[in-house]
């Protein structure tokens, strides 16, 4: 099983910055996690509330502890709120079940880990760390 390099996550983050300033979105903080939950990098713009940190990685640890992409989760929510408030509170409050995080997969399917930011809407977001991995040569699941 292959893991997340710092050089990729690095990569996810700049490419996410630039797609940001390509759609003109508020200052953004985005997040990498590796498979395990474990902050590989995470950077802020200029600008960007002290809360974003907290909202990126809330919505990458959600996506990487259930496997799928935070969208998915949003919607699992709707139909499960109880369950979902269940499992933020099981996770001490990082878990953030709102669209703004994709699972990172390697070429070949494997789970790698997750990217989630804040800053911008939900779908702005993911849009974000979607291209950013798409760029740094992986597959974002959204």
């Amino acid at each position: 099983m292959g893991k997340l390099t710092l050089k990729q996550a690095n990569t996810i983050i700049d490419k996410a910055f630039a797609k940001a300033a390509e759609m003109k979105i508020k200052p953004l903080a985005v997040v990498v996690l590796d498979d395990a939950g474990n902050i590989v990098s995470a950077q802020r713009q200029d600008g960007a509330s002290m809360f974003r940190f907290d909202v990126a990685l809330g919505k990458a640890w959600g996506a990487v502890a259930m496997g799928c992409s935070s969208r998915s989760l949003g919607k699992r929510a709707k139909d499960n709120p109880n369950f979902m408030i269940t499992l933020a509170a099981t996770a001490k409050g990082k878990f953030l079940p709102q669209t703004g995080a994709v699972l990172i997969r390697s070429p070949e399917g494997e789970i790698l880990g997750a990217a989630g930011a804040s800053g911008g809407t939900g779908e702005e977001d993911e849009a974000c760390c979607a291209y950013g991995a798409e760029q740094a040569g992986l597959k974002a699941e959204i």
